[in-house]
């Protein structure tokens, strides 16, 4: 597959001032526009050989002097010739830079992803690999560029080609049964068994869809319960820093606060939301109506009482979480250390102001959240991929009860769909209006 025959150019760097910026291009002409900036440059310069060359306006007088590097084609990031300007990063001077490349027509202005996008066309990279570029660009937490960087290396296509492979092979088999039957004879053996391992592969790798969205958009986690039971301080605690107000009066907090942490290299945001009560004032009574919004949409709340509640009283704040995952714990133990309700479950006992108990609070959200393993270790499964992968589980759970009725024309209907589904997510199969959607959330210049 061959992509378009334009040459494309564009920063490749952010529009702001910094030590280095660059200008890229990447098509036919991108070595003849390239060497219009920078006239110094050999005819036939070495690929991959660094030159040290002054960059110029039109009519010939200098802009800046850095480094001019071509790389020749197939043997680039596209499979295209592609030639890098390394000049300083003034954002007027890069911009003198890339209207200079455009002004004669030989190159156009590249698409957001267009350089990404070529080096799929041109069979550099496979979708997965170059969606992994944009969530390498896009990641914010130490887990995300770690699963973004497996990714970018081909950790989820080699898992997907274990099982592409190996069913594409089974409906060869299949389709040799059904169209040739004299010469295929027995190709069908163990088609069931051979369909059960593909469905369970494939189901083992969407159960990674969850941790894969959170390592993308970072867990949400808030804080609830009554008025005056510590959220704030243990908010502040563990954010580390005092983000929110604290006062001895009931009702401090009138709306949600959030902050962006990193536990374990995996991105949290904390809320600390209103503190709930039956009879409220006018304003706390929206900050409460906020937690119970917000509370419908987050990973896991942590309901947080005054020491002594009573076991009824917890199960009436946890009911306020409804369907949200709710870890209960007793706040301010440093002012009421040993003061349980008779008949209560011991509860986890934390300090915001002395910070007792807070790590093993914070293992504890980790636990819930994540499970076994390091969140640094998942396969980046994207929404996407979860889509395509349960349609390629549930396929695969049809054609498996299918093969024990002996219905082959059915069980290689459900398998091809099954090659289908995976197909999307190597891009074997996918449609052009997908991967416009996709390469339209890249950063132009990537």
């Amino acid at each position: 597959m061959t992509s378009a025959t334009s040459t494309i150019v564009a920063l490749a760097t952010a529009p702001t001032a910094g030590a280095v910026g660059i200008l890229r291009l990447s098509g036919p002409a991108a070595l003849e526009v390239g060497r219009r900036l920078a006239p110094g440059v050999p005819v036939e310069p070495t690929p991959r050989h660094a030159y040290l060359a002054s960059f110029v306006d039109a009519q010939g007088r200098a802009l800046d002097e850095g480094l001019f590097l071509y790389f020749r084609a197939p043997a680039s990031f596209t499979g295209e010739d592609v030639v890098e300007l390394q000049a300083h990063g003034s954002p007027r001077l890069l911009q003198l830079l890339l209207a200079r490349a455009l002004e004669d027509g030989l190159a156009r202005p590249a698409a957001p992803g267009e350089f990404t996008r070529r080096a799929f066309l041109n069979g550099r990279i496979d979708l997965t690999r170059a969606e992994a570029v944009a969530d390498l660009v896009a990641a914010d937490s130490e887990s995300a560029v770690r699963a973004a960087a497996a990714g970018l290396s081909g950790a989820l296509t080699e898992r997907v080609r274990a099982l592409e492979e190996p069913l594409r092979s089974l409906h060869a088999d299949l389709e040799g049964v059904l169209n040739f039957p004299d010469e295929a004879e027995g190709a069908d053996e163990n088609s069931e068994a051979r369909v059960q391992a593909l469905r369970a592969q494939a189901e083992a790798l969407l159960s990674e869809a969850g941790h894969g969205r959170l390592v993308r958009r970072g867990a949400r986690v808030a804080l609830f319960g009554p008025v005056n039971a510590g959220k704030s301080t243990l908010f502040n605690r563990l954010v580390g820093e005092a983000r929110a107000l604290v006062d001895d009066e009931p009702g401090t907090t009138r709306d949600a606060l959030e902050a962006r942490v990193e536990w374990n290299g995996l991105g949290v945001t904390l809320f600390d939301t209103a503190g709930l009560r039956e009879t409220p004032g006018r304003v706390e009574a929206l900050g409460i109506a906020r937690t119970r919004e917000l509370l419908a949409g987050v990973d896991l709340t942590v309901l947080v009482l005054p020491p002594g509640t009573s076991e009824a009283d917890a199960e009436r704040w946890r009911a306020e979480a409804g369907v949200t995952d709710v870890l209960v714990v007793d706040g301010k133990c440093d002012v009421a250390v040993g003061s349980e309700a008779p008949g209560s479950a011991p509860r986890p006992r934390v300090s915001g102001l002395t910070g007792e108990g807070v790590d093993a609070l914070r293992e504890s959200l980790l636990s819930r959240l994540w499970g076994g393993g390091t969140p640094s270790a998942v396969a980046l499964v994207s929404e996407r991929h979860a889509d395509a992968l349960r349609r390629a589980a549930e396929a695969l759970s049809r054609a498996e009860s299918a093969s024990r009725l002996s219905t082959l024309e059915v069980v290689s209907g459900e398998v091809s769909l099954a090659l289908e589904a995976l197909g999307e997510l190597s891009g074997t199969s996918a449609s052009e209006a997908l991967i416009d959607a996709i390469f339209q959330r890249f950063c132009i210049g990537k």
